[in-house]
């Protein structure tokens, strides 16, 4: 089987998300690729080769792919000492070159507009008025004609620079020269606006993934050396001072300090660490100077990983996003030939139409047939989407799964560590008259205090005093059944119902609440210790927020028996439980539901993401309870809470619902917009100004709205 690698790359300089896309395109053809992925916000470019032979052969043709269609982007390799070098090195003379170019082009403008300002307020002869307005054209529109003869030359049509161009030249040609230059300066000024607020939703985002730590103090012979995360490994020991990231996972070896997990979990409370508590990356320290053992190199950590699954969540773009990327390849030209026929067809039927009125009509066309309003808000609304929910713990690996939620029908929740908490608790004991509560539980814990099972565990952290080993003897353990002892000189016997019966004791049976220790002294049958795996606080408070969703059936599976899981099914008020269940018949109660849902409604499993892997893949959508840390939950599922709290699968969908609607909103703004000024084109009301509103206008309401996703 051969392995697949990637790569990674930034585009520094992307800023149109229409040549994103073909740039996307054409990578995916070349021989040898597997797949080609462009982030738009992050500017970064994966693709999947199929081996290591042509590597650096396909390398090269992308970055010809690349400097055809945005000669002014640079490619870079996005590992890390290249990013160094960049930072260093080559970003800042990048830096002083675009402010050089941006002066130029501002001074430009503004000439090019004064200029401009004169030939409208002033009457002047036609031939001074020309000079005057064809000045100012190319003072503010110069770079846009340079750029469309280029992409000409490159076979690269019906990009925004050509229409503009072909647009405003055609106003010129027709006598239009106020019409022209005004158009080319508004759209400048509208593309000016655009980019500012695609970059600051940029900077929103990667802001909500600023959690990489910068450096971190490791200890080298008493000394406090300050140095890259990567230059730390495992068994290493580093110093975290107050008001400090943990730089790598580890483990606190001194001190204690309370730190903050927001930027894992999303939660605002902070969490004490002592010495011998695990510890993630990523974590602030709020209060103490912790020293930790480093567990995992940085690559390997929680924190890479999470950044690693967000950064890379619009690889697996949305059903909306790939049908707008396919719709936009068909719109422009369709909408180009429609103004070709416009500017034609009418003035050789029409009696007394002329050709510049009709010219007209057709260059408004071709002003608002861009389709960047589209091409760039809904990736940016999906990953903003994906960015909040990241905020409040919750790790969405794409796109499609965000958008997925929206169609949820039926959601089937594991028990164990899902609902429940996963830890064992004495909650009740029944005795027989002649002995207290507090006998029994010592008589239990001092039988059980040599067992490592989880139920002797709980036994003794309920009973909560040091057990003495002098006042036990003849520890025997009867497998299946429990455990004889004795116990301050009398024979104790503590297990289940059979071991009761075996050794032919009456005793009172208990309703299968839980599982059940019966204790019996001397014979003679003294009470029971019930334990229960507790139900998470927020379990039913997350059923009910599903309800009231409107998802219609919602079925808890587990392995655990039946008694116990309809007691638990119907405290929490779930609609159906199957119980005593091996891995594989979850996947097959899962097959079965499938059925029952509606072509277009999603099954969602929630499960821990370790022992549910199977489910998880089958789903529609798989979210692990993944806890701080868990790197299994973190791989196998397509969504993972990482609090824990069942009551975040309801926070997703709402986050889901949020983001389609934002969606929803900027397609239906867009296209009813540019429909409107077409219709309107067609009669002659509309100008060339409504047009341009119709391309960057409505382009920058499209992105202004999408970062509403972030703020979840």
């Amino acid at each position: 089987m051969e392995t697949i690698i990637k790569r990674e790359f930034i585009l520094e300089g992307l800023g149109c998300a229409n040549c994103a896309n073909k740039i996307e395109t054409n990578c995916r053809k070349l021989d040898g690729v597997i797949d080609a992925n462009i982030n738009f916000i992050s500017q970064n470019l994966v693709i999947q080769f199929q081996s290591e032979e042509k590597i650096l052969e396909i390398i090269d043709e992308i970055k010809k792919i690349v400097k055809r269609i945005e000669p002014n982007v640079v490619i870079v390799a996005n590992d890390i000492k290249t990013i160094k070098y960049e930072e260093k090195g080559h970003n800042h003379v990048h830096d002083q070159v675009e402010q050089g170019n941006n002066r130029d082009k501002v001074i430009a403008f503004s000439i090019g507009t004064v200029i401009f300002s004169i030939a409208v307020i002033f009457k002047l002869s036609y031939w001074v008025e020309f000079a005057l307005f064809l000045i100012s054209y190319l003072l503010i529109g110069g770079e846009v004609i340079l750029i469309a003869i280029k992409n000409i030359f490159r076979g690269q049509l019906f990009d925004e620079n050509f229409l503009m161009a072909l647009a405003t030249v055609g106003a010129f040609s027709i006598g239009q020269f106020p019409e022209g230059v005004g158009v080319m300066l508004f759209y400048q000024v509208g593309e000016f606006f655009q980019e500012a607020a695609v970059n600051k939703s940029r900077k929103s985002i990667s802001a909500l993934m600023d959690i990489r730590p910068d450096y971190a103090n490791k200890k080298i012979n008493d000394e406090i050396v300050k140095v890259d995360t990567d230059e730390v490994h495992i068994g290493d020991i580093i110093i975290v001072k107050p008001g400090e990231k943990v730089p790598l996972d580890g483990m606190v070896i001194e001190g204690k300090s309370l730190v903050d997990t927001a930027a894992l979990t999303g939660e605002s409370v902070p969490r004490q660490v002592v010495s011998g508590d695990d510890i993630l990356a990523g974590c602030i320290s709020k209060n103490g100077l912790l020293t930790i053992e480093v567990k995992k190199e940085f690559g390997e950590s929680t924190l890479a990983k999470i950044l690693d699954l967000v950064q890379n969540a619009s690889s697996k773009k949305a059903p909306t996003e790939n049908f707008i990327t396919k719709f936009a390849r068909y719109y422009t030209p369709i909408v180009v030939v429609s103004a070709t026929i416009l500017a034609i067809i009418p003035p050789l039927l029409i009696p007394g139409a002329t050709f510049s009125q009709w010219i007209y009509r057709a260059l408004v066309f071709l002003v608002v047939s861009c389709p960047c309003a589209l091409v760039v808000s809904i990736p940016l609304g999906f990953f903003g989407g994906i960015g909040g929910a990241s905020k409040n713990g919750i790790l969405v690996k794409g796109g499609n799964y965000l958008e997925a939620l929206n169609s949820v029908e039926v959601v089937i929740f594991d028990k164990t560590g899902t609902l429940t908490k996963g830890v064992f608790k004495v909650t009740e004991i029944q005795v027989e008259s002649g002995i207290s509560k507090d006998d029994l539980l010592e008589y239990a814990a001092n039988a059980e205090s040599n067992s490592n099972h989880p139920i002797a565990l709980s036994i003794l952290k309920a009973y909560g005093k040091d057990v003495s080993k002098e006042n036990i003897k003849e520890v025997e353990e009867i497998a299946g059944k429990g455990i004889k002892a004795v116990v301050k000189g009398k024979h104790v016997l503590a297990g289940n119902s059979k071991l009761m019966d075996s050794e032919k004791i009456s005793y009172n049976k208990v309703g299968n609440v839980g599982t059940v220790i019966y204790l019996a002294i001397d014979k003679k049958y003294a009470g029971s210790i019930i334990i229960a795996d507790e139900i998470k606080e927020d379990s039913i408070e997350a059923i009910a927020s599903l309800k009231a969703m409107g998802v219609k059936k919602i079925v808890m599976l587990t392995g655990d028996n039946s008694d116990i899981a309809s007691n638990i099914g119907k405290i929490l008020g779930v609609d159906e439980v199957y119980s005593e269940l091996l891995p594989h018949e979850k996947v097959e109660k899962l097959e079965r539901l499938q059925e029952e849902k509606s072509p277009k409604g999603k099954i969602v499993f929630v499960g821990d993401g370790i022992n549910d892997a199977p489910v998880l893949a089958r789903a529609d959508v798989g979210i692990a309870m993944g806890g701080v840390g868990s790197d299994a939950a973190i791989e196998a599922a397509d969504i993972v809470i990482m609090t824990d709290e069942p009551s975040k699968i309801a926070e997703a969908i709402v986050i889901a619902k949020k983001t389609k609607r934002i969606v929803m909103q900027n397609i239906i703004f867009a296209l009813s917009v540019k429909a409107v000024i077409l219709i309107l084109a067609v009669f002659g009301i509309s100008t060339m100004w409504e047009a341009v509103f119709g391309d960057v206008g409505v382009a920058l309401i499209a992105v202004l709205n999408s970062m509403r996703a972030m703020k979840s």
